[in-house]
């Protein structure tokens, strides 16, 4: 671990889906059963949403579905974090998923989406950002 210090600096929302955009895997927070849970996902970015896949069977796959129009309220994060300096980053998304309906954006999202487990992932979903809160981790001579 490193004892240089750390700063902390936020970022713009165009920088932090930027940065959400630079990795594949993060995090979906969601209410099941009224308690909170977490799963790690695959993502991709598309025009200022988060897009994952899912399957029959998933928790979020149930909750997308029994959902009424206006969704599901979520959590999404990712980061990039080196274990040894601490620096990187850090971005939270909060906002309402949808699943994916229309059949030419579903082929399209399940063309672009590389899942991480061997299974088929016939459902999209995706996050329409309310809230986006990027964190970048710098060292604490990092030019402002």
């Amino acid at each position: 671990m490193s004892d240089e210090p750390v700063r902390r600096l936020p970022t713009t929302t165009e920088e932090a889906l930027r940065l959400l955009g630079s990795v594949s895997l993060g995090r979906i927070a969601f209410t099941q059963h009224a308690l909170p849970t977490i799963r790690p996902v695959n993502h991709i970015v598309d025009d200022g949403v988060i897009v994952i896949g899912t399957h029959e069977g998933a928790a979020m796959t149930s909750r997308t579905l029994q959902a009424d129009g206006s969704g599901v309220v979520v959590a999404y994060e990712a980061d990039d974090i080196a274990p040894d300096t601490h620096l990187g980053w850090s971005v939270v998304v909060t906002g309402y998923a949808h699943l994916v309906t229309d059949s030419g954006e579903l082929a399209r999202y399940q063309r672009l989406l590389r899942p991480w487990v061997r299974q088929t992932m016939d459902y999209v979903v995706r996050i329409h950002p309310d809230l986006v809160t990027g964190l970048l981790l710098v060292s604490a001579d990092w030019p402002c």
